[in-house]
């Protein structure tokens, strides 16, 4: 039995993300929202992105679960809605660290990090990991990709 494009995808963990996340300034906005940005005109400001294609980013990551709006009213001004990340959208902070990180050592801009992880408690830096389930930790090389229960077989997973 054949499967279509379509039908791999919607199995697939990655094609499924990138329907949310895979638009440029998609995770430009995430990031914004982990610095507290919260209005339209502020993700603006910080972007430098054209007003559609906020209007757009936003309308999907509101869609995909990753932001939630609230309306919000300044004094004398009309009702506008702010952009809150969900428990989705934080759970995206690894991801984020995942690309900094990768940029940092293959796309160095010759100026430093831009943003550096840390605990909160300490303000350490810290860093991402593959763990076991007891504790060790794994260089990348050593994690291998496996097809899981989701997969066609002959698909990516």
């Amino acid at each position: 039995m054949s499967t279509t494009p379509r039908e791999r995808n919607a199995r697939c963990s990655v094609a499924r993300s990138l329907e949310i996340l895979g638009e440029k300034w998609t995770l430009l906005v995430v990031r914004e929202a982990f610095f507290g940005v919260t209005r339209f005109a502020d993700f603006r400001a910080r972007l430098g992105i054209a007003p559609d294609v906020l209007t757009a980013r936003l309308e999907t990551l509101v869609e995909g679960g990753v932001l939630e709006r609230r309306p919000y009213r300044d004094a004398g001004q009309r009702q506008r809605d702010e952009y809150v990340l969900t428990e989705a959208g934080g759970q995206l902070k690894t991801a984020l660290a995942a690309f900094v990180e990768w940029g940092d050592e293959y796309r160095p801009s010759g100026f430093g990090p831009s943003v550096v992880y840390v605990e909160e408690a300490t303000a350490e830096p810290v860093r991402l990991a593959f763990l076991t389930q007891d504790g060790r930790e794994l260089e990348p090389d050593e994690v291998a990709l496996v097809r899981g229960p989701g997969s066609l077989g002959d698909a990516a997973a």
